[in-house]
Formats: structure tokens, sequence, C-alpha cells
């Protein structure tokens, strides 16, 4: 399929929702950190197949195999009955964060579950007063309506009011915010460990401690959207690793299957007993296939040990990028921790920087008109790594001159 066709074919049969972020290519093929369009042009990948998904590369052999396996036995069952592969997941999970597990089908899904476990154990534990969720201005949790309504962004609101209630907003890092924000009629409070969707901006440690000691005070659950910075893109399994604290909640999506859709909510006591039979589902939550896919990619990150890389590949990108920012005045900022970075620009230049990376060969993401994102696959090489070092350099030093 050649670009026309596949841009009548999206006017004619699809909603416009991606239009404006569209790239002028038909992606037909993808092998680790690298993807080929329909004109045979390849390219390093620098988004993990777009904001932090093909964690383990683009079709990991040990991946597509024990999905081909999967699909030659049983491809779905609901939760009617029990599947190997799903318990084995969740089996997984629980060792590495402990507590149990919610599957669905994507980061938004995780956050619902984990909204809703959070409203339960409130309303279990002192009535329907105790319903209110705190999160962070800037965030990012989803589009679905409760998670939309947690993301402390009016831009993504517009349109869609009213939204459902209960939800307060608070400065990020902010710590006498948030202890102002959190009473007694708190749940929850919900919080990405480093904000990604708004351009890598970390938690400072005493935010973090301190969320989990208002928590603490007043019954309430601390959940952690792990959706972008889970299963070891931070050089850390989890990103709160880095931090000297634990969350109750954990939601986890992206990354966790290597590109097909799954997510999961997993949750520790006293807030994973709250949910009851029949208090929330998914039809294909914890399908066989998408399970099997998981636990191939929880293999593969182990084996190869995929966050040592990402923590070492990361530094060295890093430095990279801070030697660039030293000589290039275009460069303000650099901000990373592990395989995600972002990186300030000094004009509004970042789409235009963008669209010339593509055209050599990098592709990268923007955060409005200032900001570029990496999100690079934690299988990502030192030899890969420099090589997209240099396209940037030179696009960034094209870009500067202009």
């Amino acid at each position: 399929m050649d670009l026309e066709e596949a841009k009548r074919l999206a006017r004619e049969g699809l909603l416009d929702l991606y239009s404006p972020l569209r790239m002028p290519m038909v992606m037909v093929r993808g092998e680790g950190a690298r993807l080929w369009d329909s004109e045979g042009r390849e390219y390093l990948d620098f988004v993990s197949g777009g904001r932090a998904v093909t964690g383990v590369g683009h079709c990991h052999p040990k991946v597509v195999a024990a999905m081909r396996e999967q699909a030659g036995a049983l491809v779905h069952v609901s939760n009617d009955f029990y599947t190997e592969p799903q318990l084995r997941l969740a089996q997984r999970l629980s060792a590495l964060f402990g507590g149990r597990c919610f599957f669905c089908n994507s980061g938004a899904e995780a956050i619902e579950a984990a909204i809703k476990l959070g409203r339960k154990h409130g309303y279990q534990t002192a009535g329907s007063e105790k319903c209110e969720i705190v999160s962070a201005l800037n965030s990012f949790h989803g589009r679905t309506f409760a998670a939309l309504a947690a993301t402390g962004q009016p831009k993504y609101h517009r349109g869609f009011q009213p939204l459902p209630a209960g939800f307060l907003h608070v400065p990020f890092n902010d710590v006498e915010a948030l202890r102002g924000a959190v009473t007694p009629r708190t749940c929850a409070v919900l919080l990405e460990p480093i904000l990604g969707e708004s351009g890598v901006y970390p938690a400072d440690p005493e935010y973090l401690a301190a969320a989990r000691k208002f928590c603490n005070a007043h019954s309430a659950a601390l959940i952690l959207d792990e959706v972008q910075t889970g299963l070891g893109r931070t050089g850390k399994m989890f990103a709160y690793q880095h931090y000297d604290m634990e969350p109750d909640i954990i939601a986890l999506a992206k990354g966790l299957a290597g590109g097909v859709p799954i997510g999961a909510m997993v949750a520790r006591e006293p807030f994973a007993g709250a949910f009851e039979p029949y208090d929330h589902a998914s039809t294909f939550g914890g399908s066989p296939l998408p399970a099997a896919a998981a636990l191939a990619v929880l293999e593969v990150i182990e084996e190869e040990h995929l966050v040592e890389n990402a923590a070492r590949i990361g530094r060295r990108l890093a430095e990279g990028l801070e030697a660039l920012r030293e000589k290039m005045p275009l460069v303000k900022r650099i901000r990373a921790r592990g395989l995600m970075i972002a990186v300030d620009l000094a004009r509004p230049v970042a789409g235009e920087v963008k669209r010339r990376c593509a055209a050599k060969g990098l592709l990268v993401n923007t955060v409005g008109d200032s900001m570029l994102r990496l999100l690079p696959p934690l299988v990502l090489s030192e030899e890969q790594a420099d090589r997209g070092l240099g396209i940037l350099s030179e696009i960034l030093a094209t870009v500067a001159q202009q």
C-alpha cells in the first residue's frame, strides 16, 4: 500500500482523530529498534512504536514464538474459565510488585480500575463521603471519562464536560498543596512518578514521600500510574523504585506485551480485598494471547538484562545530549531517567526537527512546539544510540542556523 492510498482509505474509513500526528509513511515491518516503511526506507525508532510500547523491540523472536504457539492453541476464552497464561502472568507480576492483579486492555482501563478500587475501599471504610481522588496538574492518565477527569490538563477536558465529580488537581511536586488537598474525604492519591506526556518531569523524592505519609494518615490508597514508566524504561523495573517509598496500587500497560493490547492493575492489601465478585470486569482482560505475549516480554526483560541496559544506554544518550547542549544554544535543557528523555528547545521548532529527523531515518516524538521526547526501546545498542545522537545533532545544527 502506498502513501496516497493509505491517506484515501483513512479519509474514507477512519474518524479524523490522528491526522495531525500522522507521519507521511506507511510502516510495514519492524525488527528490534528498527522500522521499515512501504517504500523500503529504514528508520531508527526512538519512540518504541509510539510512546514507549515496544520496549523489547519490534517483533522480538521470543515474543513472536510465544504468540504463534498460543494462537495455535487458544486465542480467547472469557474469565468464566481459568487459563494458564493469565495465571502465570499474575504470578509473575505479583512476584515483582506484590499484591494481586486485574487485567484489562489498556492503560486508561487500568487507571479506571484503580480509581474504582480506591473509591470502593473508601466507601467500605468511611461511606460515600470518602470519595475524592487527588491528582497532579499537567498529569495524563488516559482518555476514558474517569481517567480524563483525573488528568490535570484542561485542554483534554474541553467539549467533554461535565466530567465525573470528585477529582482534585494540585501542582506537581508541591508538598504543601498536596497536604492541603488530602483530607478525610480522600480515598486515593493518583500520581505519575514521572510526568510523561507533559515532558519527562520526575517527582521529587520528598513529594512522593509526602504523598505516602498523607495517604497513610487518611487511610487513602497511593496509586502510581506506571503505564509509561514501568517495566524497565527508567532503569528500574518500576519508576517508584528510584524512591524510598512504595505505592499501594500500580497501573501498567504500554510495554507489557510488546505491542499487543493489555493493561494491568496490581494492588496490595488492604486495598486489593476491597473488590468483590462482579464489582469490575473485562471481557478480553487477561486473554490467553496477550497474556502469553506479556509473559514472554517479562522473560526477555529478565534474560537480556534490559533494565540494566536501559540505565546504561540512557546514561549514554543523556551524556551525549548534555554535550550538545553545552555547544548548541538551541538546546536549553535535558531531563532523563533511563530511556525516558526530554530535550527542551529554545525555539518552537520541535515539529521541524521531528520531520527532518524522520527524513534522515530517525523517529522522535514532540511535546508541544519546543520539546522533543525520546523513548527508545530497551534493546537499543550503543551503536544505535550513537547513530541516533549523530542524526539528531546534525538536524539540530541545521535548524539552529536557520
